[in-house]
């Protein structure tokens, strides 16, 4: 038992170091002055529920610097004021809106099923995607142009982050989602990316017909932004870049109740199992093994099996070079105030990510007041 933390403790210092330096080393991107080729980019937004949300961020759109543009907003059968909110919008605001209304079919994966059909009605060369709650800033739109047409990538991974945070809760999961975006970004910066966040993505229009879309991956509920970013990567693998600019980050609220957020991080977990390729597999596994690794020492500490020196150990190898990640990567997303809870968050992470690693063996979940196998 005690061999085996350490081991799993010392793989996981290392891998949490080259991550840290890996981040440290992504270079932040400048925009051009200038997009010489602008491509024309359809804006994909699908939505359930929003009419408290999406008319901020229809107005956030209409305030981009980036003129060469269209938005399509996908309902997929609001019950609520969404329909006429985007509708109120439509003469308002000076760029190309659309209402796409989709049938209330049964589906495995509703919004996969609205990305697709809202890709095949865009004009875009370019599709950028996000979610009815976040909010984006004036140069979202041309930073990412900008970072297109400088490195030619098939498919660029953009920065979440959560909005401003007034509970403890809500500091919690800014942390959380900061380890999620700092090791996507690491794993694309080493050729072998694992994760994206569908809130802040952009493809080439011809890539995702290139790879048959969500073809193959259409049957799962969740995975809108991983799955295909994974079937672009053995495509193209040298393709796939994450976008490290403070003006291409978007932000989202905090979930505000435990149900949503359990609901989502179950969603979340459930994905490790059907990952095609064996790095996101092992590496779903290797996490899970290295937050169980402190709860294993401190239960094996209290029943006499290990020395309470041998639990620290543990327990430091976790933690230490874990802050030194998370810090830079809050820095980042200018979440300063943030980094104070780190440690409160560690101290809660390990058994979190334990117990949503047990519980994604279950099937089934609901999603926007709907029950997803």
């Amino acid at each position: 038992m005690t061999l085996f933390l350490i081991a799993v403790s010392l793989l996981y210092a290392l891998f949490t170091l080259i991550l840290w330096i890996t981040w440290v080393r992504i270079p932040f991107f400048k925009p051009l002055a200038a997009v010489p080729h602008q491509p024309y980019i359809s804006v994909v937004i699908p939505v359930r529920n929003e009419a408290n949300t999406i008319g901020k961020l229809l107005a956030d759109l209409n305030q981009q610097s980036y003129p060469q543009f269209e938005v399509i907003v996908a309902d997929d059968s609001s019950s609520d004021h969404t329909v006429s909110i985007v509708r109120s919008c439509v003469q308002s605001v000076s760029f190309n809106l659309q209402l796409l209304a989709l049938t209330d079919e049964p589906t495995s994966s509703p919004k996969k099923r609205a990305i697709s059909q809202s890709i095949a009605q865009a004009k875009g060369d370019l599709i950028v995607t996000t979610d009815g709650d976040c909010r984006v800033g004036p140069a979202w739109l041309a930073t990412i142009a900008s970072f297109y047409q400088s490195t030619g990538a098939k498919l660029i991974s953009g920065p979440v982050t959560f909005t401003a945070e007034h509970t403890v809760s809500d500091s919690l999961q800014t942390v959380e989602f900061a380890s999620l975006i700092g090791s996507g970004a690491c794993t694309m910066a080493l050729g072998m990316p694992t994760m994206c966040n569908g809130a802040n993505l952009c493809y080439e229009k011809q890539a995702f017909s290139e790879v048959g879309g969500f073809s193959g991956i259409d049957h799962i509920a969740s995975g809108d932004d991983e799955f295909l970013m994974h079937k672009i990567a053995n495509r193209y693998p040298k393709a796939i870049r994450f976008l490290k600019s403070p003006e291409a980050i978007v932000s989202t609220s905090p979930h505000q109740s435990w149900k949503a957020f359990y609901n989502q991080r179950k969603r979340w977990a459930s994905k490790w199992r059907m990952y095609q390729s064996w790095g996101p597999s092992l590496l779903a596994v290797f996490i899970f093994l290295s937050n169980a690794a402190p709860v294993l020492a401190v239960v094996a500490w209290l029943f006499n099996t290990i020395s309470s020196s041998t639990a620290l150990l543990v327990i430091g190898l976790k933690a230490l070079p874990e802050f030194l990640f998370l810090r830079q990567v809050l820095l980042f997303l200018q979440k300063n105030k943030q980094v104070p809870t780190i440690p409160l968050t560690q101290l809660i992470y390990p058994v979190y990510v334990v117990f949503f690693g047990l519980v994604a063996q279950q099937t089934g979940y609901y999603w926007k007041d709907r029950k997803l196998k």
